[in-house]
């Protein structure tokens, strides 16, 4: 998508008004900025670091449902809606975040229509984001394949070095556990998976980085390159009756979800 028109403010616009209202705080890996069930305080603002979403089951089973990288918004539609926290919110290193009181965030969006509309973007946003993470349940039938998709999201989201198409350098703290919670497999498969792509060079993960060697067979392991194998639609012959062979279009995949510590002040 381009950037917006003149009547249409930026993402930015939003991220710089609820700024100017917030605080700043350094936070610590494994801080807890709130916690599935609490009551929305305000929004959190990340701009360093890295967020990972989670949901428990009452068995104690944990989810994670998606990896925040910075600029996003956090707990916005609970601080609008004053609903609790669906999500446990937890750091994954050392992040930066910027805390915004609700009765902030509600005076700003009541009385700054450029702040309210981008907001509805991003809540927009959000909303076709937990659509695709639905039709992700049904349509990953593997765990590589799964596991594949996230390591993209990942290496595309939160690249810090690009070497050229192929590869891509990510700073990312994560186990193998918690891959395992974001990808619905056991820790064991996540394990096996994460050798197997080293050994055929396709991606390296160790617990301060990720490096995508191979971002096209990744691709293709994920579902998201277009088959190789399709086959070549039949020259018309004017002089002869009969239908035309026609190139079927490659299958739509939908995005793969992302899916204790201290609290935070």
């Amino acid at each position: 998508m381009g950037p917006p028109h003149d009547s249409q403010p930026s993402g930015d616009y939003l991220l710089k008004q609820l700024e100017s209202e917030g605080f700043v705080c350094s936070l610590p890996p494994r801080a807890i900025l709130f916690m599935e069930g609490d009551v929305p305080r305000g929004v959190h603002i990340l701009s360093q670091g890295h967020v990972k979403l989670t949901v428990s089951s009452r068995e104690g089973r944990v989810l994670i449902i998606k990896i925040i990288d910075p600029g996003e918004i956090l707990g916005l539609h609970n601080c609008i809606t004053g609903s609790a926290y669906e999500v446990t919110a937890q750091t994954l290193q050392s992040s930066r975040v910027t805390f915004v009181k609700r009765e902030d965030v509600t005076r700003l969006l009541r009385n700054n229509p450029e702040a309210c509309l981008t907001a509805i973007q991003r809540l927009s946003r959000t909303c076709h984001e937990v659509y695709s993470q639905v039709g992700s349940v049904k349509f990953s039938p593997s765990a590589s394949e799964k596991l594949a998709h996230f390591l993209l999201t990942l290496a595309t989201d939160g690249c810090s070095e690009q070497d050229n198409s192929n590869t891509m350098r990510v700073e990312m703290d994560l186990t193998h556990d918690e891959i395992a919670q974001a990808i619905g497999a056991s820790r064991e498969t996540v394990t096996r998976a994460l050798a197997s792509f080293r050994k055929k060079q396709l991606a390296n993960l160790t617990r301060t980085m990720l490096l995508v060697k191979n971002r096209a067979e990744l691709e293709r392991i994920a579902g998201l390159a277009p088959s190789r194998t399709e086959p070549a639609a039949a020259p018309l012959d004017p002089g002869k009756r009969g239908s035309v062979a026609t190139l079927r279009p490659p299958s739509t995949r939908w995005s793969t979800p992302l899916g204790s510590g201290r609290q935070a002040s």
